[in-house]
């Protein structure tokens, strides 16, 4: 079943003398399940399409349809709301709050979705445990290392058990072993459902991925599927 469905999406960022588009007409969609990179040079529009993806941005026109919804007609509260209900998201620099122990970053989102105390609880120790953190959940985030805050971040985008998640760089800021770690989780989370986009511009993660979308100057120039990575779904 397709998941996402873009047609002809436009972004123009606008300064007083100059205007660039970052998004050129871009048509893609992405099926329930799959784990999609998205690659190309800095500055093609890979962070902007994740951004409009996860409704942190509006484009200037186009399409974009989450499981037959149109999303681009809906009001900022609306947007807020079905972000919160359907999306989670994984940073290159974690995100994390410092003065928050790695519990309570992790409840964070629970909170905003109004979720009942025990609830979240019960959530948050589910979540802690699937990502082998339970003996760090109250230390605070300086004393973790690189690998251990992004798997909190990667705990905290999957705590409201979201229908996509959206990763820009997530091993950006690690060396490779706990790039590799985040990866495996990535790939173990898209092994039991969920779907991933990526943005990266390291070709060694994007091999975790079912397919690799490569954009250019604001438009999709090729597609590749991950042969290796297919046969495994099928």
């Amino acid at each position: 079943m397709v998941m996402i469905k873009i047609e002809n999406l436009q972004k123009v960022y606008k300064t007083e003398d100059i205007e660039t588009t970052a998004l050129n007409g871009i048509n893609l969609q992405v099926k329930e399940g799959e784990f999609v990179s998205i690659m190309g040079p800095s500055g093609c529009g890979k962070s902007t399409l994740l951004n409009v993806m996860g409704l942190l941005d509006k484009p200037e026109s186009g399409s974009y349809k989450f499981v037959e919804t149109e999303l681009l007609t809906l009001n900022d509260r609306e947007r807020s709301n079905f972000r919160k209900r359907n999306m989670g998201f994984v940073f290159q620099n974690f995100n994390l709050i410092d003065e928050l122990t790695v519990f309570e970053n992790i409840e964070l989102p629970l909170i905003y979705n109004k979720v009942a105390t025990s609830e979240r609880k019960r959530l948050v120790n589910e979540i802690i445990e699937r990502m082998n953190i339970v003996n760090r959940s109250g230390h605070f985030p300086q004393q973790l290392s690189g690998g251990q805050q992004q798997r909190v971040a990667v705990a905290r985008a999957l705590v409201t058990k979201p229908k996509l998640v959206l990763a820009d760089e997530p091993t950006g800021n690690l060396d490779s072993s706990h790039g590799n770690e985040v990866m495996e989780l990535l790939c173990e989370l898209n092994e039991t459902g969920t779907t991933i986009v990526m943005v990266t511009h390291s070709s060694h993660d994007a091999s975790f991925s079912n397919r690799i979308i490569n954009l250019k100057d604001g438009h999709v120039i090729s597609e590749k599927i991950n042969k290796s990575k297919n046969e495994e779904l099928i």
